[in-house]
């Protein structure tokens, strides 16, 4: 509904190629943006507690480093719905450390499954967490390449806002959906293979 009546400033609809999350959440162009922002933090609480009570059940000393790590990246998520991007400098900040831990949490997931011999593995889950490693830091990274993509070469999550005239194909925009995309494809995963520790 949020991408539906989503409308800009020249009357234009949302496109996930040229927009970003954060303008979904922006109060006066997102006739829905409380539910947007207002199920990110909730949403992303609920994680928070998932994995501080997945600790509970660790089978390796490295699960804990990343379980501890995932509870950041994901309170970071909570954080840029309670701080929309009408917010700005404390909405970027989150996005920023949400990128960061991100990164992080699917380092100290492959550090889990090779030196811990962690048991949360399967062959989806491990080319999910590489994507989402990859497509995360990809996010951080590409803007000090100097590739011009951004003005001034600004990074990428400080390029939240609706800007006149944006291209079709918006590179801070397309990184971010991408980077969001497989690191939620990838924690979908890990908690699906900790369903049955729970059962029994």
């Amino acid at each position: 509904m949020s991408v539906l009546t989503f409308e800009q400033y020249d009357g234009e609809g949302f496109s996930f190629l040229n927009h970003t999350l954060s303008e979904l959440g922006n109060y006066g162009h997102s006739y829905f943006a409380v539910i947007i922002n207002g199920g990110l933090f909730f949403g992303s609480l609920s994680v928070v507690l998932f994995c501080l009570f997945s600790l509970q059940i660790a089978d390796s000393p490295w699960s804990y480093p990343f379980f501890a790590c995932l509870a950041l990246t994901f309170f970071s998520l909570a954080a840029i719905g309670l701080f929309p991007i009408n917010v700005y400098h404390l909405h970027t900040t989150a996005v920023q450390y949400f990128f960061i831990f991100g990164c992080v949490s699917s380092v100290l997931y492959g550090l889990y499954l090779l030196v811990g011999k962690g048991r949360l593995f399967s062959r989806t889950t491990s080319i999910l967490a590489s994507c989402s490693f990859f497509s995360m830091a990809a996010f951080l990274i590409v803007p000090l390449l100097g590739l011009e993509l951004t003005e001034g070469d600004r990074a990428f999550y400080q390029e939240m806002l609706v800007e006149m005239h944006r291209p079709d194909i918006w590179w801070p925009a397309v990184f971010e959906w991408v980077g969001i995309s497989c690191f939620v494809a990838w924690t979908t995963n890990v908690m699906l293979n900790l369903r049955p520790t729970f059962k029994s």
